[in-house]
């Protein structure tokens, strides 16, 4: 059987995430990210999801997604209402969940060619 690598048609691509790093393409990160299939911004400052405020979503909607998916570290932790207010009445979907099942739903949904953005919150270093 021959085996062949396949990368994605886009720039921008996370291999998997945990509590405290990702990997985006070959490089690792430690501090918190925004990443859609053509954008990586790194130094995202949120570092507690449960403190976020809506204006925290400003790098995300700039990129104009129909869903972001918001990964908040080793365990599920959701942000405020107002958050995810700021999300829904602009029609766009938000979810919620641990890193790793946040970097598994981001990598499906950037594969089926979805406007999908994710946020990663790492906690400092």
């Amino acid at each position: 059987m021959q085996l062949n690598l396949e990368r994605p048609d886009y720039t921008f691509f996370l291999r998997g995430a945990d509590g405290r790093h990702a990997l985006v393409n070959d490089r690792t990160l430690d501090r918190s990210f925004v990443i859609s299939p053509e954008s990586l911004i790194e130094d995202w400052p949120v570092v507690d999801a449960t403190a976020m405020q809506p204006d925290d979503l400003a790098p995300l909607l700039a990129l104009q997604p129909e869903l972001i998916v918001l990964g908040t570290g080793p365990v599920q932790r959701f942000p405020s209402a107002a958050v995810m207010h700021a999300c829904l009445s602009r029609g766009i979907g938000f979810e919620v969940m641990d890193n790793a099942a946040a970097a598994r739903t981001y990598s499906v949904l950037a594969g089926e060619g979805r406007r999908v953005v994710a946020g990663f919150v790492f906690p400092p270093p």
